[in-house]
């Protein structure tokens, strides 16, 4: 069976087949309204207890970075907007407080699954773990304890919650395998930290095995042996040692050049959400961040950031990182996120509306305050302004005008910032791909988001399982937009870069190096990985090959040719 690699590695083991117990909520009318309100008030003081020992746990065990997400946790159980809709639902309907929870986090999830981007989308998987929790509370329900595993197992789940994977115990536990979920999961994200292999995606997983049966799993391909042969075991078993040798020779990376072995030097930077993730991109040795999503700094909140507290979040970064660069998206969010205090429109196709730079230039003063944050901050490092969702060069002209407006502001205020501060796009929409060559004269740079600009040439909304088998980074058809992106940008002298999934691709770093991108940013447990493949390519060899790669017909000839003649 085959499903999606979330973490590389190779893991052999028996299997432990996780199910939740069922929860089943009746809908009840009730008359003691302030009995059912003080039950949810005990519930929720209960579960922040039970939240606080969950980040004391993670803590010790992973990392501070991965016990934050029960920070967040907490939030929720504090939150004003999701706590006073369920109390309001008791109140009104006079229903009982589970079915209040069950009717009002269902309507949040789903809000947060239809949006666009994968990080944003996986929120709905912290609201399903805290009504989750909170209906066990309340209905005396007892939660399998994955910390009670005894022997070295591999996990077969519907789905892992923050919360199942704060019980694990690394040491027993040799990896997940799961039917939903992807690269940007919680229980992926985890795997990586904990260096655990893991696979998504195999349907009816915690069926097709029981408890005690002999599993292989490879998380870089996406296959799972179950109950396989001595010859198996042997051909897994040395390729896991293989692997883990590799990973050693990968931590040799840090402090070397991403430099290939034809004298092709390049840049390979991180992806960020919030200035806390600087603490791995420094551990990774990354050469600059080339992604900033700073719309996490607008999530968990009832109010706007103000100027200031973004100014500090950019500086931040700023400062960690010196002299190396920092390229600052700006706001990147519409009507599929849920912002209370934005009041944004519901849309029948979000993922083509109102957002990102359309809705930043049609409500300003929101734009002009992340704008002034970033300039204050670009006298304190080597920052860069990005607009995402570019369409048309007039977007470009206009947000740029006012980038000078508030230069001359600033200027007038005596704030120093970086005069020259570079200003570029994300090429993510097929039309500014083809009209690269005019955008070019336009801005500093150009950044690739390929996570986009596949979804929107293919045609495939890469969130509806149905469908995401279309959905493919080695599409011809693609590779030749990329090319051409980087042809444009280099002809009017601009840098091109990426900051989509596909620049941390193993198979694609060599494509892409090859047609001359000069930056790859990526998650930041994939550039010791990203550092190697460069290192160990020559870039003229695989440039002799394009020709044929972009002649070919289909995704799966593309990358066939790339297992054969370059991995």
């Amino acid at each position: 069976m085959r499903g999606i690699g979330t973490s590389p590695g190779i893991a052999l083991g028996k299997v432990f087949v996780y199910k939740e117990p069922e929860i089943n909520v009746v809908k009840e009318n009730i008359e003691n309204i302030e009995k059912e309100i003080n039950r949810l008030d005990l519930a929720i003081e209960e579960g922040t207890k039970q939240v606080d020992k969950l980040y004391e746990k993670t803590l010790h065990n992973v990392g501070k970075e991965e016990a934050e997400i029960f920070n967040a946790h907490k939030m929720i159980l504090k939150d004003p907007e999701f706590i006073g809709s369920i109390k309001e639902k008791v109140k009104s309907e006079k229903v009982n407080v589970e079915w209040a929870i069950k009717t009002i986090s269902d309507e949040y999830i789903q809000i947060f699954e239809n949006m666009k981007d994968e990080y944003l989308k996986e929120r709905a998987l912290d609201l399903k773990d805290i009504s989750t929790r909170l209906l066990r509370i309340l209905l005396g329900i007892e939660a399998t304890d994955l910390g009670s595993i005894e022997e070295e197992s591999i996990i077969l789940a519907y789905d892992l919650t923050p919360s199942d994977t704060a019980q694990i115990d690394k040491k027993l536990v040799l990896g997940f395998v799961t039917e939903i979920g992807g690269p940007t999961s919680h229980s992926a994200i985890m795997a990586r930290t904990m260096e655990i292999p893991s696979v998504s995606g195999i349907k009816n997983v915690i069926n097709i095995a029981k408890n005690g049966d002999f599993i292989i799993i490879d998380g870089k391909s996406g296959e799972i042996l179950l109950n396989p042969s001595k010859e198996e075991i042997k051909y897994y078993s040395n390729k896991q040692k293989k692997y883990e040798e590799f990973k050693f020779q990968l931590k040799e990376m840090i402090g070397k050049e991403s430099i290939s072995k034809d004298g092709v030097k390049v840049e390979i930077a991180a992806n960020i959400g919030t200035p806390k993730d600087m603490d791995k991109v420094l551990e990774n040795d990354g050469e600059g961040v080339g992604l900033f999503r700073t719309e996490f700094l607008y999530m968990d909140r009832d109010t706007e950031p103000t100027e200031e507290e973004q100014f500090i979040a950019y500086k931040t970064v700023a400062e960690k990182l010196g002299e190396k660069p920092l390229v600052i998206r700006t706001l990147d969010i519409g009507g599929d996120k849920f912002l209370p205090y934005l009041d944004l429109p519901k849309e029948m196709n979000p993922f083509l509306g109102y957002r990102a730079i359309r809705l930043c230039l049609d409500r300003t003063e929101i734009f002009r305050t992340q704008l002034r944050a970033i300039l204050r901050a670009s006298h304190f490092g080597n920052i860069k302004i990005m607009f995402p969702m570019v369409s048309s060069i007039q977007e470009v002209r206009d947000a740029k005008k006012i980038i000078e407006e508030i230069k001359e502001e600033l200027r007038s205020e005596n704030i120093p910032f970086n005069e020259e501060i570079e200003i570029g796009i994300m090429v993510e929409i097929p039309a500014v791909a083809v009209h690269s060559d005019i955008f070019a004269k336009e801005v500093d740079f150009f950044s690739i988001g390929t996570n986009d600009l596949i979804q929107y040439t293919l045609a495939v909304d890469r969130g509806n399982q149905d469908i995401v088998h279309l959905y493919n980074q080695y599409h011809p058809a693609v590779l030749k937009l990329i090319k051409m992106t980087i042809e444009n940008g280099h002809k009017e002298g601009i840098w091109v870069g990426m900051c989509g999934e596909a620049a941390g691709d193993e198979k694609l770093i060599p494509i892409l190096l090859a047609m001359g991108l000069d930056e790859f940013s990526m998650s930041s447990s994939s550039i010791l990985k990203a550092r190697w493949i460069i290192n160990n390519t020559s870039k003229s060899e695989v440039e002799s090959m394009l020709d044929t790669i972009l002649s070919l017909p289909t995704a799966e000839d593309v990358e066939k040719f790339i297992d054969e003649n370059i991995i």
